[in-house]
């Protein structure tokens, strides 16, 4: 009988050192669950790539965002860089956050933009200067533009404006003296070419050239068009425009990290670089 009872509590004794060792060995599992639940925390803090979407005209703009594209992947910030073919959808998407910058434009069409439109986007870097050219297929010389002859410009406040202002520098017209840089046609006080003028959206311009005399078209158009501004405008702004091509973002966003590394990545010396070698004058840095 005590034999019995001496392995009964032996048993016992053995049942209650093993719980003991399962209790330990499950508080040690615990502890190294709480050790690998830091870790991990660690690693999902860490920083991540980041997306940009970008809204830009196809050239130069979309061209220059895809040459600092890699360098940017190198910080961390992949460009999705979506193309546009006007001047109202990227400022209209950006405001709606469908992007998240554009580039574009320059201040003055922002400010326009921005007053017409109740937005407040917001130029963050001066990127380059597209200076503004008059091109014809029928004439090679202003000394050849008839009497009567059609020009057509861009029908936007801003651009207009421009057109005219390099028309008035030629001495092809007179504006009124406070016309400033949204004049339009009505403002012509002079015209003793008796010039008519046709208004036309600016992505269409290239098109009309066969159909006017003379045609005032932005430098990104007219490189889509295959016309080279240094070589085949007829007369064309000085390089120091002040319409300088902007990146453009909203309030909300414009002093992020990836912004600021965008910001960085365009305004570089090996952009600037870039756009010297590739558009040889056609285009100008701004920085």
């Amino acid at each position: 009988m005590k034999k019995w009872t001496f392995a009964v509590l032996t048993m016992a004794l053995v049942l209650l050192l093993a719980a003991c060792g399962n209790s330990s060995s499950t508080s040690n599992t615990a502890t190294t669950g709480s050790t690998d639940t830091g870790t991990t925390e660690t690693t999902e803090t860490a920083a991540e790539p980041v997306t940009l979407k970008i809204g830009a005209t196809i050239n130069p703009h979309a061209q220059i965002l895809e040459h600092v594209k890699p360098a940017l992947e190198a910080e961390g910030v992949n460009l999705d860089i979506i193309e546009f073919t006007d001047y109202i959808l990227p400022n209209t998407q950006l405001n709606e956050k469908e992007l998240d910058a554009n580039f574009f434009q320059h201040q003055p069409y922002l400010d326009d933009q921005n007053s017409k439109q109740g937005t407040d986007l917001v130029g963050v870097a001066k990127v380059h200067v597209e200076p503004f050219g008059a091109y014809s297929k029928k004439i090679t010389s202003i000394d050849e533009l008839q009497d009567g002859a059609t020009v057509a410009i861009p029908n936007d406040p801003t651009n207009g404006g421009r057109a005219l202002l390099l028309l008035e520098k030629q001495g092809l017209i007179k504006l009124k003296a406070d016309a400033g840089i949204t004049a339009t046609v009505g403002d012509i006080e002079e015209n003793s070419k008796n010039l008519e003028f046709i208004e036309i959206e600016a992505a269409a311009l290239p098109r009309q050239l066969d159909e006017v005399d003379l045609a005032l078209i932005n430098t990104n158009y007219a490189l889509e068009a295959g016309l080279v501004p240094t070589e085949d405008a007829l007369f064309i702004e000085d390089a120091d425009s002040p319409y300088a091509n902007l990146l453009v973002t909203r309030q909300d966003n414009k002093d992020s990290d990836a912004i600021k590394k965008l910001v960085a990545a365009l305004t570089s010396d090996d952009t600037k670089k870039f756009i010297e070698d590739e558009y040889k004058g056609s285009i100008v840095p701004a920085f």
